[in-house]
C-alpha cells in the first residue's frame, strides 16, 4: 500500500493511523514523510509495484470536510468490482477485530526518492523546451491554496525552465483551515483573489491555482483589454488538448494509434478539434476513474496523450491514473510561453480556438433538493424526463436523446441504436438541431441533480468574443426556460 495526505486538519493523523492498521495486518506500507500531491500517490502506486493505496484528502471541499481516495493496483480510483467488492469486506469487519498496533518493519517512509522520480517523468510530457527557453522569464503567479501543491509544482516549473515564478507567500503556508479563503476550490473567483492582485502588481502572465491536493488547476489570464478573467474548466481542457494536438503535429510527435479522452459532459468543441485534425476522441462517464480506464484497457495498443473534464481536471499523461495539476500547471506555463513566442496571450489561443471550431457556451445549473423528500424530488424529475422527453429545447428540435441508464441513444425519428459504455449511469442527454446539448444526472455526493448546458455560436473575429457571448447567454435562458430551472 502507498498511504499520503494533503494539509487537512488531522490528514497526517489519520494517515499514520492507516499505515498503523495496514502494517498490522502484514501489509507493507509506503507511507509518505509529508502531504504529497494526488497525482503523486497515483504515480508511487504503479512505481513501487503496490497492490493499492490511499491518500487522505477531501480535494477542492470546504475545511469542514476530510475523507480518502482508494486506488487499485492500476494506480486508479477503484472500479466495479472492486468498489462493490471493498464495501462487502467493510461490513465483514467487526469492531474487536481490528488492528491498531502498526509493524514499524513494515511502514517504509518515502520521499524525495519518488518525488525526484515523478518530476522527472513529468518534465518529459513537455512537448516543445525549446520555446521554454526562449521565454524562460515568462511571468508565472502560482497559489496552492495552503495545499500539497507548494511541495512540488514550484520546483517542477522550475526544472521546465521557467526562471520568474512567483508564489503567493500567504497561501504557501501549510493550513488545514485554509484561512486566507472562503473556500480552497480554484473553480471559484474568490480563492484567486490574492493572486491576481500580486499578478496585477508584477504584470504577469498567468495566474494559476491548484486545490489542496493538487490534483485540479484554476487560472487566470489577461483578456484584449488588459483585465483578469477566470478561463473555465471546460476552455482549460479545450486549449490543453488543443495545444497538444497542434503541437505534436507540428513537432512530428504525433503517431497513428494516439487517442485523447474526455467526460460526456465536457465541451463538443474538444471534438471538433479531434476530428478535424484527425485525433480519436473517446467520451468517458464522469470522473477521472473512467479515464483512467480508457488508458488501461489501451496499453501496449494505443497511446494515450491527454484528457480531461468540466470541473477543471485533466492529465497529460498514462504514468499516472489521476488528474494531475504538477504536470498540468508545468504544460500550462509552456502553452503560454508558445504564446508569447508568437506575442499572443492565453486568451488569444482561445479567441483562435473559437474562430476557427466555432464558440461555446457551458453553464452548469444546480438544483438543490435536501434531505428524504428532495431525493425523492430528484428521483421523480429523472423518471418525468424519461416518460415525457422533450420535443424541443430553447426553440430547436431534439434531434436525439441519449439514456446511459438503459444504453440507448433515440433520434428525432425515433431511430434506436446502442450506446457502447462500460455499465449503466443515471445520465439523460439531449442534443439539439442547433448544437445546444443538455446533460442531466443527480449528484453522487450532494443533495441535487445537475444540468449541464452547452450552446453553440459562432465567432467570425476574436473581437465577436463579447456578441458571441451575449447571444449563448440567450440561448441558456431559453434552455433553462424549457426544462423549469
Amino acid at each position: 500500500m502507498v498511504v499520503g495526505h494533503d494539509c487537512r486538519n488531522n490528514s497526517r493523523k489519520f494517515a499514520e493511523i492507516s499505515a498503523a492498521i495496514f502494517s498490522a495486518n502484514g501489509i507493507k506500507v509506503y507511507l509518505f514523510d509529508d502531504l504529497r500531491p494526488t497525482p503523486e500517490v497515483s504515480f508511487a502506486i504503479r512505481h513501487l509495484g503496490c497492490q493499492s493505496g490511499i491518500n487522505i484528502t477531501a480535494s477542492h471541499n470546504p475545511r469542514e470536510y476530510n475523507g480518502y481516495k482508494a486506488y487499485w493496483d492500476d494506480g486508479a480510483q477503484v472500479l466495479a468490482p472492486h468498489d462493490t467488492g471493498i464495501i462487502e469486506e467493510v461490513n465483514k469487519v467487526k469492531i474487536g477485530d481490528i488492528k491498531f498496533n502498526g509493524n514499524q518493519e513494515l511502514i517504509q517512509i518515502i520521499g524525495e526518492d519518488v518525488d525526484k522520480v515523478y518530476l522527472e517523468k513529468v518534465h518529459g510530457i513537455s512537448i516543445d523546451p525549446a520555446v521554454i527557453k526562449r521565454q524562460k522569464d515568462l511571468c508565472i503567479v502560482y497559489t496552492p491554496l495552503h495545499g500539497a501543491g507548494r511541495t512540488l509544482i514550484p520546483r517542477s516549473l522550475k526544472e521546465w525552465g521557467f526562471e520568474n515564478v512567483h508564489c503567493v507567500e500567504e497561501q504557501m503556508v501549510k493550513d488545514g483551515n485554509f484561512p486566507t479563503v472562503v473556500s480552497p476550490n480554484p473553480e471559484n473567483a474568490e480563492a484567486l483573489t490574492l493572486a491576481i492582485k500580486l499578478a496585477k502588481q508584477l504584470d504577469a502572465d498567468i495566474v494559476m491555482a491548484s486545490d489542496p491536493d493538487a490534483d485540479r488547476v484554476g487560472m487566470a489570464c489577461k483578456n484584449d483589454k488588459g483585465d483578469w478573467v477566470l478561463i473555465n474548466g471546460n476552455q482549460t481542457c479545450l486549449i490543453f488538448l488543443y495545444y497538444i494536438i497542434r503541437n505534436r503535429i507540428a513537432m512530428g510527435k504525433m503517431k497513428p494509434n494516439d487517442f485523447i479522452v474526455k467526460t460526456i459532459v465536457t465541451t463538443e468543441l474538444i471534438k471538433a478539434v479531434a476530428d478535424k485534425n484527425n485525433i480519436e476522441m473517446r467520451d468517458c462517464y464522469t470522473g477521472f476513474k473512467w479515464i483512467a480506464r480508457e488508458i488501461r484497457l489501451s496499453e501496449g495498443k494505443q497511446q494515450y496523450i491527454g484528457g480531461g473534464e468540466e470541473s477543471y481536471g485533466f492529465l497529460a499523461e498514462d504514468f499516472v491514473r489521476d488528474k494531475d495539476a504538477v504536470s498540468a500547471c508545468s504544460l500550462l506555463a509552456e502553452i503560454c510561453a508558445w504564446a508569447k513566442d508568437q506575442g499572443k496571450t492565453l486568451y488569444d489561443i482561445l479567441m483562435e480556438i473559437y474562430v476557427e471550431y466555432g464558440f461555446s457556451k457551458e453553464t452548469t445549473v444546480n438544483v438543490v433538493k435536501p434531505g428524504k423528500t428532495g431525493a425523492e424530488e430528484i428521483q421523480k424529475m429523472m423518471s418525468d424526463f424519461r416518460a415525457n422527453p422533450p420535443k424541443e429545447i430553447g426553440g430547436s428540435p431534439v434531434a436525439l436523446t441519449k439514456d446511459y441508464k438503459v444504453l440507448k441513444a433515440t433520434d428525432g425519428q425515433g431511430n434506436v441504436t446502442d450506446l457502447v459504455m462500460p455499465e449503466t449511469s443515471n445520465v439523460l442527454q439531449y442534443f439539439t438541431e442547433d448544437g445546444t446539448k443538455i446533460s442531466v444526472r443527480p449528484s453522487g455526493t450532494e443533495p441535487k441533480i445537475k444540468f449541464y448546458i452547452e450552446v453553440k455560436g459562432q465567432m467570425k473575429c476574436a473581437g465577436c468574443y463579447e456578441k458571441a457571448c451575449a447571444e449563448a447567454e440567450q440561448k441558456v435562458e431559453a434552455v433553462r426556460k424549457s426544462l423549469g430551472i
